[in-house]
């Protein structure tokens, strides 16, 4: 009995599926737009959003300056997004915000519209158009609905997105700082200029403690192979790197490499002031 109830259940849900599948196949076809947008709409809050963006997108244009024409534009842009199509739905966040710039749907709309840049953001190496894209996005999100109750998410992913630009920014650096070990001059002269554009640029960066490291590595290695006319500016400098270093992070754990560094600055300084001596 159990059985035949149960495969009498699976038939009946077979049979309501290809009449679904069915109907949705003739509205498709339909030239009938009401019946499209109500077959739409019930497959948009249904989740069938793949379903819903079809017969969205055959209807939008026709219901612009319509009563509808806001919950269409609005559905439409959210399919895109909910079917994982990010650029269609950032552009159609876009244009929804651009018409119905006082609607009930507007912070959300901002919200999701920044956050298809969001997902649409690639790993940290790769070019971050998107990411700034994005940024600017939900920073205009943020300034304009305060107190949104998708503002949480916001700053958490302006937050994400900030440190993967300051990840790239960072590694592009310390690629200098590698390349330095064996290229001493042009590499180190470009690693240092990375470096203080970096501190400048991100005061409150987790990468911050490092990049004052690696400023004194690379002044470090610049001063200890630089030509004489040139060797007591840039010992000066990689002191100056030193003392940066140690006023900040004295208990960093870069702090013993530093204290290396340092000394073999002053062995640096005791030879040069020895050769100049001579010189004289």
């Amino acid at each position: 009995m159990f059985l035949k109830t149960r495969l009498y259940g699976c038939l009946l849900l077979a049979s309501l599926a290809l009449a679904s599948c069915s109907e949705y196949q003739k509205v498709l076809k339909d030239t009938d737009i009401n019946r499209k947008y109500e077959l739409a709409e019930r497959l948009y809050q249904e989740g069938s959003y793949k379903k819903a963006n079809r017969l969205l997108e055959q209807i939008a244009p026709q219901f612009v300056g319509k009563p509808q024409g806001e919950r269409v534009m609005f559905f439409l842009a959210d399919s895109y997004f909910q079917k994982g199509d990010y650029n269609f739905a950032g552009y159609q966040f876009e244009r929804f915000l651009k018409s119905y710039p006082k609607s009930d749907k507007a912070p959300e709309a901002a919200f999701l519209g920044a956050k298809s840049y969001y997902m649409l953001s690639p790993r940290y190496s790769l070019d971050q158009t998107d990411t700034d894209k994005a940024l600017n996005k939900l920073q205009v999100f943020i300034n304009a609905y305060p107190e949104s109750e998708f503002m949480e998410e916001a700053n958490a992913m302006a937050q994400e997105l900030t440190r993967k630009k300051q990840k790239k920014a960072f590694e592009i650096a310390r690629q200098f700082v590698k390349l330095g070990k064996y290229y001493t001059l042009d590499y180190n002269i470009s690693a240092i200029a990375a470096l203080d554009n970096f501190i400048s640029d991100h005061p409150g960066s987790v990468y911050r403690e490092e990049a004052y490291f690696l400023r004194l590595r690379a002044a470090s290695t610049l001063a200890e192979n630089s030509t004489p006319s040139k060797k007591k500016e840039r010992l000066d400098n990689a002191v100056a790197a030193y003392n940066a270093f140690m006023r900040y992070y004295a208990e960093s754990e870069f702090a013993e490499d530093a204290r290396q560094l340092y000394a073999d600055l002053q062995e640096e300084i005791t030879e040069f002031e020895a050769i100049q001596t001579l010189s004289k």
